[in-house]
């Protein structure tokens, strides 16, 4: 249950800080911190958890992610469906909290930082645009994480690795989707958004489980290359 609580947690901050920024802070009149600071919001968040609550169950906060590490043979199993399930809880009571602060001056949620493509995309981009994007970011984010957690790299300094990435991630695709690469984060605004957010949502949900996959099957391949030596 510690495990749980920790992914909960860990996801709801994701959630909070990371959706927060772009739905409070992005925009605000005349010193709105901009796609840059959205980008450092979300890195940040997967830092600042990873060397909080990383220890106790290794700061997934992301359902694709628990997905790749499975496929990758860093995780078990038996926990994946309960981790994703406390990824999702997470991520809707950080909505949910968003919800009440954001329409706290009267004003209605707008996009509420939901992930999109064609006319929900911030740069009008398709939806084959937007499925390469997840797919590809999701994959080297995992290939990312794999890599910085992995026993034989550098010790301590996986969280500063994963939310750089994450950073960088954002940077590339906030423009494309309002960036993704976590179905929990996209499920968590589609449901209070509703419409065509949650007509879109199978793509987020989809796209970063199909890149994590693929980043779990190449690093076997690593993993095998470096046993067999």
């Amino acid at each position: 249950m510690k495990k749980f609580l920790a992914e909960f947690i860990g996801t709801f901050w994701l959630v909070l800080g990371g959706c927060g920024s772009a739905v409070l802070a992005a925009a605000f009149p005349e010193t709105g911190i901009g796609f840059l600071g959205v980008a450092l919001a979300f890195g940040l968040t997967v830092l600042t958890i990873v060397y909080s609550l990383g220890h106790i169950s290794g700061a997934h906060l992301n359902p694709a992610v628990s997905v790749g590490l499975f496929i990758g043979g860093r995780f078990s199993g038996k926990e994946l469906a309960p981790y994703i399930v406390a990824q999702i809880l997470g991520g809707l009571l950080a909505a949910g909290i968003l919800y009440v602060i954001a329409t706290g001056n009267g004003s209605d949620i707008g996009g509420f930082a939901s992930n999109g493509y064609g006319d929900q995309s911030p740069g009008g981009y398709s939806m084959q645009a937007a499925l390469l994007t997840e797919i590809v970011m999701t994959f080297m984010f995992l290939i990312v994480i794999l890599g910085a957690t992995d026993k034989r790299a550098p010790a301590g300094f996986a969280g500063i690795a994963i939310g750089l990435a994450l950073t960088l991630i954002h940077l590339i695709s906030i423009p494309v989707t309002n960036t993704s690469v976590n179905p929990a984060r996209s499920i968590s605004q589609a449901i209070f958004v509703g419409g065509p957010a949650l007509q879109q949502l199978w793509l987020f949900i989809v796209a970063p489980i199909v890149g994590a996959i693929l980043a779990g099957l190449v690093y076997r391949v690593f993993k095998k290359d470096s046993d067999s030596q």
